[in-house]
């Protein structure tokens, strides 16, 4: 008895702590408890790489405005130690500058930004009048014959600099033009080969570098558009698509010809971007990042942009455990494995349910009729799961592909840690199949997608996103729940319907 009442006691004592904690960080940091509430505000770090050389350092980074296009600065700090840093403005242009007497070895710099949707979408570069970015380039004469003739179609088919641009677009995505296919061959980016064509139709062009924000994003380069003149105003174009105007969720970066980074001192330099998207108020996400309370120094919101990103996923994992035991302990639902649902549900999460059901339905399908052959080699357990990985990798780049090819994009979402989730699972299904049958199978591995479905119902509510990752501490009531049903040793609610009909004795 007296053991019971300390694991009450314990119950008790981690469900109020989490409750509470919860509550201090709302008093103190101001995070609400609900999402969307305040202003969305976009935290885009990025992260520099290099091999220092054994001298003295000095890395430049060109930084957005403090006034974008549908966004505001709302604050910026770098986090680089050792180094000095400062931010210079020249000309309406920015630059982070980091200098350093002595460095060797790789070397790591991180400039990170607060951004404020905005409603304002003008852009105060829009009327600046052209200044001689001339970049002729002097082809051979094979390539400066394809681009008259190119140039000549695309006029014939215009009247303004805004369809010429959209005909050259058409023109260079042509797959039977030869001329159009030479062209593509000698250039490196279709930016600067558009730029160039316009440049010959005596039309002024600059280079626009900058963001597509999409929550939870690592390891981001910066994407090339154009802008051309159009005689008034400047004219922003995707040379992929054709599209012109500023895309929505387009962050403007830079313009011009200045580079993005310079790093004297150092080799190898290369600069990737990390972005995550919190609804909280401007105001307290600020005071929760930059302040020294002890709240925000054991936030989640003070590590890297790129690791909060994975930390977004991994809090969800306490709320998909929880519903396993729930269905598997209160109702008595079979799955394959104890906690296979919340890995297929977060392979979930990756993709799409839809596309995520079909594809994992399709592979394990396939990947267990080819380990139906497996089992008659005689391979040892090491090998066996080995050579499964190695044919789930070939089956997903073919699922990959055809679904691409019939428009489909999902399936280049599957990453490494899905495909060793779907290995396994076919491992299991198959020894389950020689052991108990199929219908045992079809038992276990519908049950498993069932609580998969509902454990990625649960994992991709935006509340309990919003919770999960600005309130960790509520996990301790899930641990809680989870232990109090740990000792649960009742009937389970699928054994009180099977045997429903003893009622009547």
């Amino acid at each position: 008895m007296n053991q019971k009442r300390g694991f009450f006691a314990i119950l008790v004592l981690l469900a109020l702590g989490g409750v509470i904690l919860a509550i201090a960080r709302h008093v103190v940091t101001g995070t609400p408890f609900l999402p969307g509430q305040e202003k969305s505000v976009w935290l885009v770090e990025a992260r520099i790489d290099f091999d220092a050389d054994g001298g003295a350092v000095t890395a430049s980074l060109a930084l957005p405005e403090d006034q974008l296009p549908g966004y505001e600065l709302f604050a910026e700090q770098a986090a680089s130690p050792g180094y000095g840093f400062a931010i210079l403005t020249e000309r309406r242009s920015r630059r982070a500058e980091w200098t350093r007497r002595e460095a060797s070895g790789e070397q790591s710099l991180y400039y990170s930004a607060q951004l404020v949707e905005s409603e304002n979408r003008d852009d105060n570069h829009a009327n600046d009048p052209p200044v001689d970015y001339s970049r002729i380039v002097y082809w051979d004469e094979a390539r400066e014959l394809a681009a008259r003739d190119l140039l000549k179609v695309a006029r014939e088919r215009s009247s303004s600099p805004q369809s010429l641009t959209r005909e050259l677009i058409k023109l260079l995505d042509s797959a039977t033009s030869q001329n159009a296919a030479l062209l593509r061959s000698g250039a490196d980016q279709r930016s600067d080969l558009l730029m160039h064509l316009l440049e010959r139709a005596d039309i002024a062009t600059r280079s626009v570098k900058g963001l597509y924000l999409e929550d939870a994003r690592r390891r981001q380069t910066l994407l090339r558009l154009v802008e051309f003149y159009t005689g008034s105003e400047w004219l922003l174009v995707d040379p992929r698509t054709g599209a012109v105007g500023l895309p929505a969720d387009f962050l403007v970066w830079t313009r011009g010809r200045a580079s993005v980074l310079d790093v004297i001192g150092g080799a190898k330099s290369r600069v990737q971007f990390s972005m995550i998207r919190q609804s909280v108020p401007a105001t307290q996400l600020a005071r929760a990042s930059n302040g020294e309370g002890l709240f925000s120094r054991l936030g989640v919101q003070r590590l890297p942009i790129e690791e909060q990103s994975m930390f977004k996923l991994l809090l969800l994992l306490p709320l998909g455990a929880a519903v396993v035991v729930f269905m598997r302990v209160i109702i008595g639902l079979q799955t394959s494995g104890t906690f296979m649902p919340v890995l297929i549900a977060l392979a979930f999460l990756q993709t799409s349910l839809v596309a995520g059901l079909v594809s994992f339905v399709l592979i394990v399908a396939a990947g267990l009729a080819l380990r139906s052959y497996l089992s008659r080699l005689n391979l040892l357990l090491v090998a066996r799961i080995a050579t499964l990985i190695v044919l789930v990798v070939f089956l997903i780049s073919a699922l990959s592909i055809i679904g691409y090819q019939m428009g489909f994009s999902t399936g280049m979402t599957i990453t490494f840690f899905p495909m060793i989730i779907i290995a396994w699972t076919i491992e299991r299904m198959s020894i389950l199949w020689e052991e108990d049958g199929s219908s045992e199978v079809m038992k276990q591995g519908g049950g498993s997608l069932l609580v998969a479905v509902l454990a990625y119902l649960l994992m991709q509510n935006p509340l309990l996103v919003h919770l999960s990752f600005n309130f960790p501490e509520l996990n301790l009531v899930l641990l809680a729940s989870i232990l109090a049903m740990g000792q649960y040793t009742g009937y389970k609610l699928s054994e009180l319907w099977r045997f429903r009909a003893m009622d009547d004795l």
